[in-house]
């Protein structure tokens, strides 16, 4: 074909490797030996005869076949194998071939197709709709303890933000493969498909109260998404053939290759960009159903019968870099299993007491707000955080002691743990004299800092135990208490290695300045909170360097339940020092020295920074 040939035809502008194949492949069987351009015009006609039979999605142009040598009638009958098919020693290198990529995009709508009908879906069955949160949650479930620890220590708070991405980006790359391999070896691109599908399926009908019915929806996706990836790479394939054929002759305008072209740009891109928006706009809608904001909004929590002392008027230090002495709701920070924040009605909610007890009871969240009521500042903490850390914060709580509630359903002799529950089938192992201690204030909260819980931190109920880390206690979304024994029955985290009962450890930590941080010389700040739950501090110490352990200032708190603020003034000289603290409790125990991680049940060891000076 001439140059003036080759710009005359508009729709073959990806083709140029494709021709050159096609025109190799005209004789690969029958023994014709006509070339691809010797078919020229009738070939092109017996093309458009063609396609009435399914053809091969992974054949390349057969404008020169012999109709005797087993082309269109041989297509009919075997589309993935027929004697027109361009063997894989014929056609160009993979990522050479331009139809890659277009098979690729194919791949990736089809499953945004999935997903998006499996939200719609939901819409209408009021059933869980992402098969993507899905997965995320079994994968959350099935990685190893250590594994999950990595992540927090490396991202922190993000990450779930980090997983759905790193799932986003695997279901990308398997669809792109999908529709790779559906163009090269059909029918096995869309076996990949289903078989993923059929995958997230399953991780939807294993999560807590689910049966086989949610399941619905991810699979009328599927099916979608694996029609969708057919038709697309037929119309790929029909595009591909129709544009090598026309090579061979001057291109007209609105020729086959551009109706081929239009055919499968259209099919493919209305599919993704309507799949996309359907998707986003079920997604918004499930989760404006699901979600109670509008209720939560409503809600006026009682006036407490035991309020809370105000904080005192020193427990905040004022120091800049120092974290308030009560932690915003919107900045306390969030380590959970939940992909998905669990959306309950607090009209639907309850919480059921079972197990070694006289009687059952179940007490609904009108109910429990009729009760009397405390206030309590508790400090929590996550077992995940590093000596240093800020995977900690303090609130007000209002909420209704445990204790009350296991002794309206009668403890019976020999339970030692009761095991909570979450909504979402998240457990927790809590020693049971902890939750029966008459000195402890240990609640069903539903209230944070004077608000409801926030959606993310429990709402409309979760558990707040001063001096356990949050894995044995801090059940959010809470549903059940189980009475029973750590004999009988262990929880979500001790199955996954860690210790069983999860006492808070003493720690203290330098807020300012910061980690290589650049101070001026001189008087400046150190300056920091100490934390012991449930016992308190006593005194917090300073070492610069390898001198002597020098004695903080301590400010006020409201018990010894939550943390305290320290500072300690420091003469810096110019220089690059070592700043060291460690704390003391109420009962003159000092912060050990010894370095632990944060496996099996909490981190040791003492802050220290590195500070330059000048």
């Amino acid at each position: 074909m001439s140059t003036d040939d080759e710009r005359a035809d508009p729709a073959t502008t990806w083709d140029t490797l494709a021709a050159g194949a096609t025109a190799r492949g005209s004789d690969v069987e029958g023994g014709s030996g006509t070339a691809a351009r010797g078919g020229g015009t009738s070939g092109a006609g017996a093309g458009v005869d063609e396609r009435g039979g399914d053809r091969s999605l992974t054949g390349a142009a057969r404008g020169g076949e012999a109709p005797g040598a087993g082309g269109a009638d041989a297509r009919a009958a075997n589309p993935g194998s027929g004697s027109g098919d361009l063997d894989a020693g014929r056609r160009p290198p993979l990522f050479r071939d331009p139809a890659t990529w277009w098979a690729a995009l194919a791949g990736i709508v089809s499953a945004i197709v999935v997903l998006a009908v499996a939200e719609v879906i939901a819409v209408f069955l009021g059933l869980a709709g992402s098969p993507l949160f899905a997965v995320g949650a079994w994968v959350i479930d099935l990685v190893p303890g250590w594994l999950k620890d990595a992540v927090i220590q490396a991202v922190g708070t993000a990450d779930k933000v980090v997983l759905l991405g790193v799932l986003a980006v695997v279901v990308l790359l398997l669809a792109a493969a999908a529709g790779i391999v559906q163009y090269r070896r059909a029918p096995w691109g869309v076996v990949i498909l289903v078989a993923v599908s059929a995958l997230a399926a399953v991780a939807v009908t294993t999560r807590p109260e689910a049966t086989g019915v949610d399941a619905i929806p991810t699979v009328v996706g599927m099916i979608a998404g694996a029609v969708l990836l057919r038709q697309a790479v037929r119309a790929l394939a029909d595009w591909r053939e129709s544009a090598a054929r026309e090579r061979g002759t001057v291109a007209r305008s609105g020729g086959l290759a551009q109706l081929d072209r239009r055919k499968f740009l259209g099919l493919t891109l209305i599919a993704g960009v309507a799949a996309a928006a359907a998707g986003a706009g079920a997604r918004a809608f499930n989760q404006a159903v699901t979600y109670v904001s509008d209720l939560r909004a409503k809600i006026t929590l009682p006036a407490a019968a035991t309020t809370e002392a105000p904080a005192p008027a020193g427990a905040d230090l004022d120091i800049d870099g120092v974290v308030s002495y009560i932690t915003p709701n919107e900045e306390f920070y969030r380590i959970d299993t939940a992909l998905q924040v669990p959306n309950i009605d607090p009209d639907a909610w309850s919480l059921k007491v079972t197990g070694m007890v006289d009687r059952e009871v179940e007490i609904t969240f009108d109910e429990l707000l009729a009760k009397p009521l405390i206030e309590h500042t508790t400090t929590l903490a996550c077992v995940s955080n590093e000596v240093g850390g800020t995977l900690i914060g303090n609130a007000v709580w209002l909420g209704y002691p445990i204790r009350e509630v296991l002794a309206e359903a009668g403890v019976q002799a020999g339970a030692d743990m009761v095991l909570s529950r979450s909504q979402d089938g998240f457990t927790a192992s809590t020693p049971l004299e902890v939750l029966q201690d008459e000195g402890r204030e240990a609640l069903l909260a539903v209230g944070m800092n004077g608000e409801p819980l926030p959606l993310e931190h429990g709402f409309p109920v979760r558990m707040v135990v001063p001096g356990l880390y949050g894995y044995v206690s801090a059940t959010k979304w809470v549903v059940e208490l189980t009475v029973t024994t750590f004999a009988a029955e262990t929880a979500y985290w001790t199955d996954r290695g860690w210790g069983e009962r999860g006492p808070i450890k003493q720690s203290s930590r330098i807020d300012t300045p910061r980690q290589l941080g650049k101070i001026a010389p001189g008087r400046t700040a150190v300056a920091g909170v100490a934390w012991a739950q449930h016992t308190g501090i006593r005194g917090v110490d300073v070492r610069i360097d390898d001198g002597p352990w020098q004695p903080a200032r301590l400010a006020d708190t409201v018990g010894p339940d939550t943390w305290v603020q320290w500072v300690y003034e420091w003469d810096a000289a110019a220089g690059q020092h070592q700043v060291q603290v460690r704390s003391t409790d109420a009962t003159g125990q000092p912060q050990t020295e010894a370095l632990a991680g944060v496996l099996p049940d909490g981190a040791t060891g003492l802050h220290t920074i590195t500070v330059n000076v000048g």
